[in-house]
């Protein structure tokens, strides 16, 4: 699954594919590269980071899912608002890949099971804005696996197919480096829910902090020996 950042500040690129058509460009390279999946989304939820108006993330998604799915490419959706889901799909999106895991926002387990596309479930603890401030748990592999099992039952009882879900374990996301790591050491606990498993290592700063505070263009070594920890312990997509 490569990503595409339609956003002025997330935290590997942001703003260098906020205009449409360099977004769309990008999009096309991750394909060339060989990426399966193109993740396209308008709102960064980076630690620390801001909520964007539905209508505003909508406004920077929308032309490039069109053109990208206008041109064959499978297209998954990263929003948390029922209202992007929508437009998305309408747009071509065929997966919905949501921080939140449908709960976000009241509309959205309903428009996903309805519309029959996939979606991706994550586990995040807080809010993007406040995430890392002391993030604890007292087994993160185990809270984390306790959590996503209840939405995927929820997404269950609501008519989604197991064929369409994928639980994904929010690394970084209301978590410390050594939660990270644990995570990482016992996906297996996740990849026996029975759906796909994603993860995205992908230039984190657990890997800067673990490589003596690399910056992010420089965790591309530390991304990969992360990326395949991930694929060895039964991971079956990487978000990168």
């Amino acid at each position: 699954m490569g990503v595409v950042n339609v956003t002025p500040d997330s935290f590997s690129d942001g703003g260098r594919f906020l205009d449409a058509e360099a977004a769309i460009r990008h999009g096309r390279d991750l394909l060339a590269a060989g990426a399966d999946i193109l993740d396209i989304g308008g709102e960064s939820t980076r630690p620390g980071a801001e909520p964007v108006p539905p209508a505003e993330e909508s406004a920077r998604v929308i032309p490039v899912i069109t053109a990208l799915a206008a041109e064959g490419a499978v297209i998954s959706v990263d929003s948390r608002h029922a209202e992007v889901m929508k437009a998305a799909i309408a747009a071509g999106a065929t997966i919905v890949n949501d921080i939140t895991a449908l709960t976000g926002d009241a509309d959205a387990l309903r428009l996903v099971a309805d519309s029959g596309v996939s979606v991706v479930l994550m586990h995040m603890q807080g809010e993007p804005a406040g995430m890392q401030r002391d993030p604890r748990y007292v087994s993160a592999p185990r809270e984390v696996r306790d959590y996503l099992a209840a939405r995927l039952a929820a997404c269950r009882a609501a008519g989604i197919a197991d064929d369409r879900l994928c639980v994904d374990p929010g690394i970084g996301f209301g978590k410390t480096v050594g939660h990270n790591l644990e995570i990482l050491a016992g996906l297996g606990p996740l990849v026996e829910l029975g759906v796909a498993v994603l993860v995205g290592v992908s230039r984190k700063s657990f890997i800067g902090h673990l490589c003596g505070g690399a910056a992010a263009d420089r965790r591309l070594p530390g991304s990969l020996a992360a990326a395949l920890a991930a694929i060895s312990r039964g991971a079956h997509i990487l978000r990168v």
